[in-house]
C-alpha cells in the first residue's frame, strides 16, 4: 500500500509496522538506553545505540508527525523548548542576528531576548502583519525569521508564503511555532517555511500527561540536529513519552473537529455578549485578516483570547467565578481552561511583548458546549 495519505489514515497507522512488531496493533515500547550490537558486525548495523540518539518507539510518533506536515523527516524532543531552542541553535552561531514575531510564546521570547545575547546575537521583533516589517530589519547577519502562526495570545497571522519568498532570496532559514493551527489545519512547508515545530504537550497528546515537542524539516537537517543539538543538549524524547504521544496522535483529528465545534459556538456566543469588547479567534468572520486566513489555513482549533469589559478586578472576579474552566497556563488537552495573562500587567511590559490589557485566554476542551456556555455565562455576571 502506497504511503498514508489523510490525517485520519496517517495517525491511525503511519510508522505502526505491525509486522516488525510481531503484529501488536499498538507497537511496544522500548523503555531501555542500551541496544546491544550484534558480534562481528560493525557497531551500530542494527540501527539503534542508546536512546539519547535513536529509538524504535520514538520513531513511531516521529513518523506520524512527519506525514501529517507532508515533511521528509521529523525528529521528537523532551519539550517543546527543548525543540525550539535547538532549532534555533541549528540556525545561528556567535553574532547573528534574528528577526521574530513580537508574540511569540513566552518562554520562547525569554530565550531569545535574555540568554542568545550571550553569544553576542540580537533579535529584532516585529508584529509581522506585514511582509515588508520582515524585509525592513533584514542585517548583513540575519540568519533566522522565528514565525509563530497564528501567535497563540492575540491570534494574528504571519503571510507564510510572503515571508518564505523574501526570506529564500535572502538566503536566510525560516522557523515557524505551527503548535497553535496543527498540521491538520496548516502546513507550513508547502507554503515554503523551513523548518517547523510543534510543542506536542498540547493538541498532539491531547490528555494533558506529556511534555515534548517535535522538529519537522528536511532529512539532511533532521539528521543533523539528531546527532548535533538534539544529543549534545541531550533533548531527545523519552520512550514512554513518544508511546503517550503515538496514543494521543491517533485521536487527533477526531478530538479537534470537537475542539473547532465547541470553539466556533462558544466565540460566536461571546462576540455577542454585552459585557465582551473583543474576541479573537480566527474563525470569526470579525478577524481582520480573513483574506489570509482563507489563503493558509483550513481550520480553527479550541483557543481564543478575549478582552471582557470592566475593571482588572471585575475580570478576575469572572475568572475566578468560572467552575468549569480551571486556571492554567497550558492548553491543548481535553479540559477547558483559562488564564488572565494581562489583567494588571504594566502597560509598557504589555506593550513591549504585544499584548493588550486585560486580556483572558481560554482553551475550549471536550465538554459538552451548553455547559460551558451555562459556565460563561454565570461567571460574566460578575462583571458589572
Amino acid at each position: 500500500m502506497d504511503k498514508h495519505k489523510t490525517p485520519e489514515d496517517i495517525c491511525t497507522h503511519e510508522g505502526d509496522e505491525y509486522e516488525k512488531y510481531l503484529g501488536a496493533v499498538i507497537p511496544p515500547i522500548f523503555q531501555n538506553s542500551l541496544f546491544v550490537q550484534p558480534k562481528g558486525k560493525p557497531y551500530g548495523s542494527n540501527g539503534y545505540v542508546y536512546t539519547r540518539d535513536s529509538n524504535p518507539t520514538i520513531e513511531v510518533a516521529e513518523k506520524k508527525v512527519a506525514a501529517l506536515e507532508k515533511a521528509e523527516s521529523a525528529r521528537g524532543f523532551s519539550s517543546g523548548m527543548a525543540a525550539i531552542s535547538s532549532g534555533i541553535m541549528f540556525h545561528l552561531q556567535k553574532d547573528a542576528h534574528v528577526i521574530a514575531v513580537k508574540n511569540v510564546y513566552g518562554p520562547t521570547r525569554t530565550f531569545l531576548e535574555d540568554y542568545l545575547p550571550k553569544w553576542g546575537i540580537s533579535v529584532t521583533f516585529v508584529s509581522g502583519e506585514m511582509v515588508d516589517q520582515f524585509e525592513k530589519e533584514i542585517r548583513p547577519n540575519t540568519k533566522l525569521i522565528y514565525l509563530e502562526s497564528p501567535s497563540t495570545f492575540v491570534f494574528s497571522l504571519q503571510d507564510l508564503e510572503a515571508v518564505a519568498k523574501l526570506a529564500k532570496a535572502k538566503n536566510i532559514p525560516t522557523l515557524i511555532d505551527n503548535t497553535c493551527a496543527t498540521p491538520l489545519f496548516q502546513n507550513p512547508l508547502e507554503l515554503g517555511i523551513d523548518m517547523v515545530m510543534h510543542t506536542a504537550s498540547k493538541y498532539f497528546g491531547g490528555h494533558s500527561d506529556i511534555v515534548a515537542g517535535m522538529l519537522v524539516g528536511n532529512q539532511k537537517d533532521m539528521e543533523k540536529i539528531q546527532m548535533e543539538e538534539r544529543a549534545l543538549f541531550g533533548g531527545n524524547m523519552d520512550p514512554h513519552q513518544a508511546w503517550l504521544l503515538t496514543r494521543g496522535l491517533r485521536t487527533l483529528p477526531i478530538r479537534l473537529k470537537q475542539h473547532q465545534e465547541n470553539a466556533m459556538k462558544i466565540a460566536a456566543y461571546l462576540e455577542n455578549h454585552p459585557k465582551i469588547n473583543r474576541v479573537l479567534y480566527p474563525g470569526l468572520k470579525s478577524h481582520p485578516q480573513q483574506d489570509l486566513i482563507k489563503k493558509q489555513m483550513r481550520g480553527f482549533t479550541g483557543l481564543m483570547s478575549i478582552l471582557p469589559k470592566g475593571s482588572d478586578q471585575d475580570i478576575m472576579n469572572f475568572v475566578d467565578h468560572l467552575e468549569y474552566f480551571q486556571t492554567g497556563c497550558s492548553w491543548g488537552g481535553f479540559e477547558s481552561l483559562v488564564v488572565a495573562i494581562s489583567v494588571g500587567m504594566e502597560p509598557e511590559l504589555a506593550e513591549h511583548v504585544g499584548l493588550p490589557l486585560g486580556l483572558v485566554r481560554l482553551h475550549i476542551g471536550l465538554e459538552n458546549v451548553d455547559t460551558l456556555i451555562q459556565d460563561l455565562d454565570q461567571a460574566l455576571k460578575q462583571i458589572p
